[in-house]
């Protein structure tokens, strides 16, 4: 039973000084590692991409800055938040992407979890489905409530992402979006993320993903040897890479404290584990990225 991990970058635009220093990156990865690029849109963090949004709009604060991880969630919640401008931003955020790359996102999903919002949703599909853009990411987890190492905090934030991406499911599917078969991720970040944490994840999630499939086949339908041979597609989420040192990192308001953390390199190490390699050799999945889904 292969399965799908892509294996895929993802860039958040930001301010105007770092796009110059982006362009660079973003063309070094292309030529020399092949490495496909999608689009982490960011609605929450820093400043926005868009000119006409940065002196006056519903998506800052009185510093003028995004309104932050849980602030747009009471914004949203307030009625605050205008789509025009959400859609506004989006649209620069895809349009600065293609300048950069020279190349539409292979894919396109939010920034922590904004994309599957309320309202914000439907905004997301429309600029996707105007662009071409078919993959996404939505976020379910399906042994997530059984992961008690995860901080209550957090577990609470996680869930209500869940509950939104339940509810986003049918708008994405209106607008002809696809998404892999399985998501992991959000019980396997920084600290959490070991081999024995990343293959239970699959494990459970394969399991409870092929025990759906098989109870919507009628019972009379007709078996074929084909049926025991499937393809099953996952997508993990990670965060590899090294601690950011202040000032350099953030979407121009500095690095978070998981970007200046130990854990983003704990990722990067467990990740690169030629243990965890052999794991998935043993396990005939193959790493891919979304364009060739």
């Amino acid at each position: 039973m292969p399965a799908g991990n892509p294996l895929e970058l993802k860039i958040v635009l930001r301010q105007k000084d770092l796009q110059a220093h982006s362009l660079c990156i973003s063309k070094q990865l292309r030529s020399r590692h092949h490495i496909p690029i999608g689009l982490h849109a960011n609605l929450s963090e820093g400043l926005p991409v868009c000119p006409a949004l940065k002196e006056e709009s519903s998506l800052l604060n009185k510093e003028g800055l995004f309104h932050g991880k849980m602030g747009i969630r009471t914004v949203l919640a307030e009625g605050l938040l205008k789509m025009s401008e959400v859609k506004q931003e989006l649209i620069a955020q895809v349009e600065l992407f293609c300048e950069l790359t020279g190349h539409m996102p292979h894919h396109m999903d939010g920034h922590q979890h904004v994309h599957v919002l309320p309202e914000i949703r439907h905004v997301f599909a429309q600029v996707l489905e105007e662009y071409g853009i078919i993959h996404t990411r939505v976020p379910i987890e399906p042994d997530l409530p059984h992961c008690s190492w995860i901080d209550p905090h957090l577990m609470d934030f996680y869930l209500g992402v869940e509950k939104d991406s339940l509810d986003t499911v049918d708008v994405f599917t209106k607008h002809g979006i696809r998404w892999p078969d399985i998501y992991i991720g959000l019980s396997t970040m920084g600290k959490n993320m070991s081999i024995s944490n990343i293959l239970r994840a699959i494990d459970n999630a394969t399991t409870d993903f092929l025990a759906k499939a098989d109870s919507s086949i009628p019972s009379s339908s007709p078996s074929c040897p084909d049926q025991e041979i499937r393809t099953v597609t996952i997508e993990l989420m990670t965060h590899p890479g090294y601690p950011s040192v202040p000032p350099v990192g953030g979407c121009g308001e500095g690095p978070d404290d998981f970007s200046q953390s130990w854990e983003r390199l704990h990722e990067l190490k467990t990740l690169k584990n030629p243990e965890l390699q052999s794991h998935y050799k043993t396990r005939n999945i193959q790493l891919c990225a979304f364009k060739d889904l």
